[in-house]
């Protein structure tokens, strides 16, 4: 599999689990939020005959609805423009946030319409009860292929935990746009950036 699918497909494992509606999502440490919205995810992808025929529309309005609210997109934009966020203005901060976002939105909702019967193994997991920052490791598990390591990296915020970057292979999601982001600065600037995401995200780029 490519590598923007296997970094954006451990987004599609993030929905809310209705299995878990009795307990809010802030209430639940990063593994047991991570284990339950994965099951609950996978059963979704599986059965939903709309998902499963490439409706992009359908899938795109679950991303929304469901899983945005695990994710904290201001610090992976910041992550991902490494120091050229520290030269952006707080107007361009936000566009490139937003524009970031969609991109990822755009991008996962793709992979999820691309999900056949792959499982996911959890490993053991610990926390302080002080800890603010997890990392719960997980495995995608492939028939007649080798297991990739799919990592989630959470903060603790008061609405709960949010992811922050989601490592596959060894391979970040946020930094894998560093270069990227950081040669269209040098060339275009900041306002360039946020043109060509602009672009993508309406499907005007030449790329």
């Amino acid at each position: 599999m490519k590598l923007a699918y296997l970094l954006l497909a451990g987004f599609s494992l993030l929905l809310p689990a209705a299995a878990n509606a009795q307990k809010s999502p802030a209430d639940l440490p990063p593994d047991q939020l991570i284990r339950n919205v994965t099951n609950e995810v996978l059963e979704i992808v599986r059965t939903d005959k709309d998902i499963q025929s490439g409706n992009s529309k359908r899938v795109i309005d679950l991303v929304e609805a469901k899983v945005l609210t695990h994710f904290n997109f201001t610090r992976m934009t910041q992550l991902a423009m490494a120091r050229d966020w520290r030269i952006a203005s707080p107007a361009q901060q936000k566009t490139l946030t937003d524009e970031f976002r969609t991109l990822l939105v755009r991008t996962y909702s793709k992979a999820l319409t691309e999900y056949k019967n792959q499982a996911i193994e959890f490993k053991p997991f610990s926390i302080k009860g002080e800890d603010t920052d997890a990392r719960v490791r997980t495995q995608i598990i492939q028939s007649g292929a080798k297991p990739i390591a799919l990592d989630y990296f959470l903060e603790k915020q008061p609405q709960g935990w949010k992811v922050y970057d989601i490592e596959v292979g060894g391979i970040s999601l946020v930094t894998n746009y560093r270069e990227s982001f950081a040669s269209e600065v040098r060339k275009s600037g900041i306002d360039g950036l946020i043109a060509s995401l602009h672009a993508k995200n309406r499907g005007t780029d030449k790329q």
